[in-house]
């Protein structure tokens, strides 16, 4: 064939290629509106990005405590799940690179050589041959089946940065969690101390009292129990606390070790609290991006499934230097050159390709639906941080209060004890100091859970950039 018929080869497939328009196998993915969901969503990623949104802002904005900043630079640099994902980006990216040097050529070089004699003619000498060809092919892409696939790699290196990212979020909020999380158990921990110590001087108060007559061997008995069960509470909040720092050492892919942490440590986040959260920031969320990924990669799939119908298009060359031409052997050799184009159709596979193209579109349709999914869940997971920071402030002034009037009846009844007054007993106290506790120890969990759930707010909008 020669190389003008060669050329001319496009020019047969020009009349199916103006069938191909509706097919969309040239369109670029676009989010759909198929929903009033997806709607809502792609009005809201034409919005321009608020800076200031929460989810937006620097982690370092956020989080300014400068112990906390600290770790979790440190978890931003040593943590395993961190590195493996940006290993994900390159992995993504070297494919990606194979998918546009498709578009190139493929060139091959195999020199070979050989020898012949016939024994039956002894004056005839060794006859050697040898062939030095270059091969090279190149498939044009008349119907996108390698657009598609740049396009599907291209996406593929997107949606792996979307989930470093959202690795990196996760890690932020972790290290900040369990950073309050130690406070929190820390807080706890001196409360009990401080309890237990009162309780060993009550078990002692009732030990004079029982001398002086006024209350009897069970209020003395009665106190040290409640000593030994708040000295059995101060281990189980030891066990915890280490468990946390083993937590925070993982985090922070170091071997376990105890953690220098301020007991007093506070958490406010910028005034940035409001009733809701509207789409756009939603649509900032690493894993929602991601998702919507996984949309485009299924979109390109399909049409790669439908280019499978039509035909392929491939130019080959041959050329070297011989000196074997047929049977005969030429001294010196000579340069030679093959030209070639073939246009394949796939007549006998068309049923693998339809059952392709119909997995293709199920597999889009799943995608979709993830989307979705993951859109609700995220709306979700925004609304109950949110409520749980509403409901935590709500609670802390409760048990304020309920605290301070606790601390004025535990004194009330220990005072009236060591009077003698009648209306009195051993059991008020007791129940008066189980109270107190209970409140102080109520109140710190709750300062932890509006730390908690502002940090769960930070990453659920996608923070920590």
């Amino acid at each position: 064939m020669t190389f003008k018929k060669i050329i001319l080869l496009p020019a047969m497939t020009a009349l199916m290629l103006s069938s191909l328009g509706s097919c969309g196998l040239y369109s670029k993915y676009q989010t759909p509106d198929s929903t009033a969901l997806l709607a809502e969503y792609k009005q809201a990623q034409q919005a321009s990005i608020d800076s200031m949104a929460y989810g937006n802002l620097r982690w370092q904005d956020v989080f300014t405590d400068p112990v906390l900043a600290g770790l979790i630079e440190q978890a931003l640099a040593n943590n395993t799940n961190l590195r493996n994902a940006k290993l994900n980006v390159d992995i993504a990216q070297a494919q990606l690179k194979g998918a546009r040097l498709s578009y190139l050529p493929s060139v091959a070089l195999a020199p070979n050589g050989s020898g012949s004699k016939v024994f039956m003619t002894p004056s005839q000498s060794m006859s050697w041959g040898y062939q030095i060809p270059l091969s090279v092919s190149w498939e044009i892409d008349i119907f996108g089946k390698l657009l598609n696939a740049k396009r599907g790699a291209q996406v593929a290196v997107e949606q792996s940065a979307d989930y470093a990212q959202a690795v990196r979020s996760q890690i932020i909020s972790g290290v900040a969690n369990c950073y309050y999380g130690i406070v929190t158990l820390q807080q706890q921990l001196q409360v009990s101390k401080s309890t237990a110590e009162i309780w060993k001087q009550n078990v002692q108060t009732m030990k004079d009292l029982k001398l002086a007559g006024t209350v009897t061997e069970v209020a003395v008995v009665q106190s040290e129990a409640q000593y030994y069960g708040i000295l059995a509470s101060i281990t189980d909040i030891e066990v915890s606390l280490d468990e946390m720092y083993n937590t925070l050492s993982l985090l922070l892919g170091t071997m376990p070790q105890k953690w220098e942490i301020p007991a007093g440590a506070t958490f406010t986040a910028p005034s940035i609290i409001r009733t809701s959260v509207p789409m756009q920031e939603l649509a900032m969320r690493p894993d929602v991006a991601a998702a919507e990924r996984s949309m485009a990669v299924a979109y390109y799939a399909t049409n790669s499934a439908r280019a499978a119908f039509y035909p392929g298009l491939n130019i080959t060359a041959n050329g070297g230097f011989t000196n074997t031409l047929g049977s005969m052997i030429l001294n010196p050799g000579k340069f030679f050159i093959n030209l070639a184009g073939s246009l394949t159709a796939p007549l006998f596979s068309r049923g693998q390709n339809i059952s392709r193209l119909e997995a293709a579109k199920a597999q889009q349709q799943q995608a979709m639906n993830n989307f979705e999914y993951t859109l609700m869940s995220a709306a979700s997971e925004v609304s109950d941080a949110m409520t749980l920071y509403e409901k935590s402030v709500e609670k802390q002034q409760s048990l304020e209060k309920q605290a301070e009037k606790l601390a004025l009846a535990s004194e009330y009844t220990q005072e009236l004890l060591k009077l003698g007054s009648y209306n009195t007993t051993y059991l008020d106290v007791l129940t008066a100091q189980q109270s107190l506790l209970q409140a102080q120890l109520s109140l710190i969990v709750a300062r932890n859970n509006e730390a908690r759930a502002l940090i769960n707010l930070y990453q659920a909008l996608g923070g920590g950039r």
